[in-house]
């Protein structure tokens, strides 16, 4: 499990409010599938909604349990049949930022040709 301050607990909520649920559990309950699909939701999204079909209250606790464990995910909320999930993705790599040769003043139209003009010239 992820240790979240309150304040991080919040805003992730924030966060998810207008998230579709993108994994539902059925009746088959807590599947290797449905484990891999979360998975690959989390590493795609860091932040999901999860729908939990069935009316026990009981067994979507301890799918939230269960997941939180084996992905090492934090169940943010839990509300009626959604559980929201997160699990903070990789550090972002850095890409070297391309070097630009530092240009000098702009010059406009009219310094141009008499730039041009002065080269022919010479």
């Amino acid at each position: 499990m992820i240790p979240l301050t309150p304040a991080e607990r919040s805003a992730l909520k924030a966060r998810a409010h207008h998230l579709d649920p993108v994994i539902m559990i059925g009746d088959a309950g807590l599947s290797e599938a449905v484990l891999r699909e979360i998975d690959r939701a989390l590493k795609s999204h860091e932040l999901i909604k999860v729908r939990v079909l069935g009316d026990d209250r009981g067994a979507r606790n301890a799918y939230a349990a269960a997941i939180g464990e084996k992905l090492d995910a934090a169940t943010i909320q839990a509300i009626g049949k959604l559980l929201v999930l997160f699990r903070p993705g990789p550090p972002a790599e850095k890409k070297p930022s391309r070097q630009r040769k530092p240009t000098g003043p702009r010059r406009t139209k009219k310094q141009e040709a008499a730039h041009a003009e002065r080269k022919r010239a010479a």
